[in-house]
């Protein structure tokens, strides 16, 4: 089981994984509380079109992305709908269609288009440096401080947010604007190792199976954090065994996982409505 251990570039992956899975399983858990669940897909999507427009004219690969992906941050702290017919998550999932079309046409015009779409969408994690890996864990490293440190002021402003109560927030609030520039940053740095598709999958599946399958708010945090955590081992070593994508893989598991959490919920809930009937 341990062998893939053996390569340094399977080491190298599993690493990067835990660490982008870490931070975006606890920043998800606040994505599905604000049901915005479309933000990692859209800042993502930003991110990529960066990628491609930087590809497109031969520079920028590093600056353009993160220019943005802050940009698109920026735009979606200030969403706040106060119209009862209309939903956040509908603006933010337009904003990710017309994203994702534009990162299509913008990649079908360099030497590489196919190719390039693939590695966009789930990247290739097992080619990640340690360069890159020291990069991702001071920058992941710093949102997580910025998180810990101002935790009560982030989880306060989710509750709003489950309660119902966002309209109370206003057009800006600084810890709305600080959680969105967070997400933007780690999205940037883990869709260049991971690709759109396993990011989002790290953000979302960990938050929505550990809510079913507890209703503690710490729990959730650290259940979260172990799915993300056993999701990146079995991911690659079903990619190491079967000779599979590792991206691929790693979002098959997670969505294992969620499919196990849900049979969970369903008999748990079974079981309480049956004793309660008794």
């Amino acid at each position: 089981m341990f062998d893939m251990f053996q390569l340094p570039f399977m080491v190298q992956a599993f690493v990067a994984a835990i660490i982008t899975g870490a931070l975006l399983s606890y920043l998800g858990v606040h994505v599905v509380g604000r049901g915005i669940v479309f933000v990692d897909l859209a800042l993502g999507q930003i991110s990529s079109l960066g990628v491609a427009f930087a590809a497109f004219i031969g520079t920028g690969l590093t600056s353009i992305p993160l220019i943005f992906t802050l940009a698109g941050a920026l735009l979606m702290s200030f969403i706040n709908i106060h119209d009862k017919r209309l939903k956040q998550e509908a603006i933010i999932g337009i904003l990710y269609a017309f994203t994702s079309a534009l990162t299509v046409l913008v990649i079908s015009k360099t030497p590489h288009g196919d190719s390039d779409i693939q590695e966009v969408l789930f990247g290739n994690i097992l080619s990640v440096s340690w360069g890159k890996i020291t990069t991702l864990a001071i920058v992941f490293g710093s949102i997580a401080l910025v998180q810990v440190v101002f935790f009560r002021k982030f989880f306060g402003l989710t509750r709003s947010f489950e309660n119902g109560e966002n309209h109370l927030i206003g057009i800006f609030n600084i810890w709305n604007f600080l959680f969105y520039i967070s997400i933007g940053l780690a999205i940037v740095y883990a869709v260049k190792i991971n690709g759109v598709i396993p990011v989002f999958s790290f953000l979302i599946i960990p938050a929505v199976s550990a809510i079913m399958l507890t209703k503690k708010n710490t729990s959730v945090f650290i259940i979260s954090l172990v799915i993300s955590v056993l999701a990146s081992f079995f991911g690659l070593l079903f990619s190491f065994k079967k000779d599979f994508p590792a991206g691929s893989s790693i979002v098959a598991i997670l969505g294992a996982i969620f499919v196990l959490a849900s049979i969970y919920k369903m008999i748990s809930f079974a079981f309480t409505k049956k004793t309660s009937q008794t």
